[in-house]
């Protein structure tokens, strides 16, 4: 029993040992393609429907390849959830005594030395903080990986995790004092030493963006690469092939200066008022940047006084610190780092708050406490392509959605890799008899100011229809905030709203709960599996096209326009598309799963590319009559009976 297919068929050892488990002919051929893939080093765009299981689909011809394999993935969660619950079964499965190991990103991981300065830095910290400084403290005395993510009590936006862990920027590598104990090396180590690594995007993009200069550490060694979520690859890679400065990063400059005089050289103060003006001037140009969070272009604030004056105090104090600070790199190697740090940062500022170099789009974006500048590869395409053939392995990329309608051309032309092989396997699930699909009748114009009031209403008869247990998905915050003020009071349920608790923690409550209301935008419409009754009901608002007030989007758009193609049908289009399929791929997770899908944008039915979205779904009974979705929740217990029901109102 050698071949993929075979492993995972009715008479394979993960029919025997794995619980629940029931071969798919999808997930068969899937594990086949990728065998073939490995074989001829080839590189594989494979589209899995929800259910296909791909996961198992890669995992077992990766474990048995023999080759050294990286497995990248779209999230940590992600990436812990491979780790420590998919990989283990199908190695006990397949019987292989393979290594394996999880690498994150080094602000994943405790840093001995820089919680060393945190600690001899008291007076910035604040008694909340004291109270965290404590308890990471006692953590770091017990933890084996160093993995941040064990400690669960402290929020993962604790503005003390960035003062105890590493980046690039501030770390000091084989010369660090505490270099015996740093989990990060030791982590790398096992990442050498594997056969099987996982990793997740921004990671492995930082290792080829590293490599470039030499210094990449993980596909030097791989023959196999498997992207999972790959969906995520076009927008991760632009970032990383780019070039980004932020606020914080001059704060971390300012703070660590501050704790390295302190601790290699005491008798002095140089350091100190250059740290301390910096700090100011940073702060004083978030300031200049207007109120409020937002994505800008750069060009139009080029001009503007205020900026440009706070761009050149900035610049200018910078300077100062790094002058201040190259005479003292003799006396320590956290001094020396800093002094180098401030001179790569000085480079940096300049290029990204100067002029906008040809093929970059140039941008800003600006937080509640800091900001970013930001120059982003206005393509991808020929950047990923040439670093696919400067490593000549095996390629797969995988995702529940990659394909528009049937085609892959979009996803493939954004990398680059237009000849790769290209596979598509519908999801299992018999969507026919497990869902229906409603589209509200009557429904204004999204762009009508009471669109989200109009929404909330259409929503609040399915919602005791289904007896809570659903997602509101959201295609802003905005949008979001305002229909989660018109439910209050006016559902029977519990109401879960992103943003007033962690993703995790709400997901939790979500599932602990059975009946709660969830409202959600962004990281909700895809990652998320809740599976049974707790929800049955998954509500859209708006066909999710990107904000057109988006620079990187805009950019991207008159570049389209230039070269005379159609920036709507070529590009906004089918990212919509890709978009809508993973809000829509959180109803149905399992062969059991039943439910409503509640798309309420009447532009799926009223305008000509409402067909694109519709013929890129999996195939539901469709509707646009209540009581054929209220019949549906009545009688989903019995398959046959809602069937007979939904199809007589079918539109």
């Amino acid at each position: 029993m050698d071949a993929p297919a075979d492993l995972l068929g009715p008479d394979g050892p993960f029919a025997r040992l794995v619980p629940g488990f029931a071969p798919r002919a999808e997930q068969q051929s899937m594990a086949e393609a990728v065998a073939a893939t490995f074989e001829v080093r080839g590189t594989l765009i494979a589209e899995a429907g929800t259910g296909t299981g791909k996961t198992f689909a890669y995992l077992v011809p990766a474990l048995r390849s023999g080759q050294k394999v990286i497995v990248s993935t779209g999230t940590k969660n992600l990436q812990d959830q491979l780790f420590h619950k998919d990989l283990p079964v199908v190695r006990e499965a397949l019987g292989i005594p393979v290594a394996v190991a999880l690498l994150k990103g080094r602000a994943n991981y405790l840093c001995p030395h820089r919680l060393d300065l945190a600690q001899g830095e008291g007076r910035f910290i604040s008694r909340e903080q004291t109270r965290q400084l404590q308890a990471i403290v006692r953590w770091a005395a017990r933890t084996r990986s160093g993995d941040i993510g064990e400690l669960s009590e402290l929020p993962e936006d604790s503005p003390l995790w960035p003062q105890v862990t590493s980046s690039t920027d501030n770390c000091l590598g084989g010369e660090c004092p505490r270099i015996a104990d740093c989990f990060l090396a030791n982590a790398r180590r096992q990442a050498q030493e594997a056969d099987l690594l996982v990793v997740n995007h921004h990671l492995l993009f930082a290792d080829m963006a590293l490599r470039e200069q030499g210094f990449g550490e993980l596909l030097p060694g791989a023959n196999a690469v498997i992207l999972d979520e790959a969906h995520q690859v076009p927008e991760i890679a632009s970032g990383f092939f780019g070039l980004t400065l932020g606020g914080n990063q001059l704060r971390e400059l300012a703070r660590d200066s501050l704790g390295e005089e302190l601790r290699e050289a005491a008798d002095s103060r140089s350091v100190r008022s250059a740290a301390e003006a910096l700090e100011k001037a940073v702060a004083d140009l978030r300031l200049a940047l207007g109120e409020g969070v937002r994505r800008a272009p750069w060009r139009p604030h080029m001009d503007d006084a205020a900026i440009v004056a706070a761009i050149a105090h900035t610049a200018e104090r910078l300077a100062a610190l790094h002058k201040a600070l190259e005479p003292m790199a003799g006396r320590g190697k956290g001094l020396e780092s800093c002094a180098r740090r401030a001179a790569e940062l000085k480079q940096r500022f300049s290029a990204v708050t100067g002029a906008t170099p040809a093929g970059y789009i140039h941008w800003f974006e600006t937080h509640t406490r800091s900001f970013t500048f930001n120059l982003t590869p206005l393509d991808v395409a020929e950047i990923f392509r040439d670093k696919l053939k400067a490593r000549p392995c095996a390629w797969v990329f995988t995702s529940a959605t990659l394909a528009v309608g049937e085609s892959f051309e979009h996803f493939a032309a954004q990398l680059g890799i237009q000849e790769a092989e290209t596979r598509r396997w519908d999801s299992p699930f018999d969507y026919t008899r497990q869902a229906v699909f409603f589209v509200p009748p009557d429904m204004p114009d999204p762009r009508a100011p009471d669109y989200t009031q109009r929404v909330v209403e259409a929503a609040l008869p399915v919602l005791e229809a289904s007896r809570g247990r659903a997602f509101l998905l959201f295609t802003s915050h905005r949008a979001l905030q305002e229909a989660a003020e018109r439910l209050r009071g006016r559902i029977d349920y519990p109401l879960l709203v992103q943003g007033e608790a962690p993703r995790r923690r709400l997901l939790d409550e979500f599932r602990r709960l059975g009946n709660a209301v969830l409202l959600g935008t962004g990281s909700f419409w895809e990652g998320v599996d809740v599976r049974g009754d707790a929800l049955s009901l998954v509500v859209i608002d708006k066909l999710p096209f990107a904000s057109p007030g988006d620079p990187v989007l805009q950019a991207r758009i008159d570049a389209l326009r230039e070269r005379g193609q159609d920036a709507f049908l070529d590009y906004q289009l089918p990212q919509a598309v890709i978009t809508l399929k993973q809000g829509v791929g959180r109803l149905i997770r399992d062969v059991s799963d039943r439910g409503v899908l509640m798309i309420c944008d009447p532009r799926l039915l009223t305008k000509p590319y409402g067909r694109t979205f519709v013929e890129s779904l999996p195939r539901m009974l469709r509707t646009r009559s209540l009581d054929a979705v209220c019949r549906f929740f009545m009688l989903h217990a019995s398959p046959s009976a809602s069937a007979g029901v939904i199809s007589a109102d079918s539109a």
